[in-house]
């Protein structure tokens, strides 16, 4: 006897099988297919709305009042380097001032100080030329005391000097009356 065919339905594998097959049949992507257009549209709006919300309402705020508390604190910090910087300069301007003061005053002392040195040191010049002077005075006192006394002493001399020679020359001794006429004949 010859067996018989039999027909069984066909099982779940087999339909998913027979799908399969016919999507991969249709060759293209399903977000291409007409019939899906819709429903992608549908959820793009909805999408869209839900991000233009979200942007709107809760980052586009935190964002501006982070941008505004940025701004805030950077024109804050320029404000205070300008005033600090004002005042760098007011104290640079005092510390110019204070040091031409002391430039000026430096100089005044060492012009007055010069002027003292100067003045002390032309009252001992003074001092020193009118001891020098007084010496000096003394000193040609005491060398005309000694010229008038070597002047005295001159005659004497030239007169015994005046005798010796003659005896020499001559043999004898002249008399005091001949040597004074030759020796104020001679001056």
């Amino acid at each position: 006897m010859a067996a018989e065919p039999t027909l069984e339905a066909p099982t779940g594998d087999v339909l998913a099988e027979t799908h399969a097959s016919t999507e991969h049949a249709s060759g293209g992507l399903p977000q291409f297919e007409f019939q899906h257009w819709v429903g992608q549209i549908g959820y793009l709006l909805i999408l869209f709305v839900i991000t233009y919300v979200l942007i709107a309402k809760v980052f586009a705020p935190r964002m501006r009042r982070v941008i505004d508390e940025r701004a805030e604190t950077i024109d804050g910090a320029i404000a205070a380097a300008r005033s600090v910087q004002a005042e760098a300069e007011a104290q640079a301007e005092a510390a110019r001032a204070e040091v031409e003061k002391a430039r000026a005053d430096a100089r005044a002392t060492a012009a007055a100080a010069k002027a003292r040195v100067t003045e002390e040191f032309n009252a001992r010049l003074a001092a020193g030329e009118a001891v020098v002077s007084a010496r000096i005075a003394e000193a040609e006192a005491k060398i005309a005391a000694t010229r008038d006394a070597a002047m005295g002493n001159v005659t004497a001399i030239a007169s015994d000097a005046t005798s010796a020679m003659l005896e020499r020359l001559t043999g004898k001794a002249p008399t005091a009356a001949e040597l004074e006429a030759a020796i104020k004949g001679a001056a």
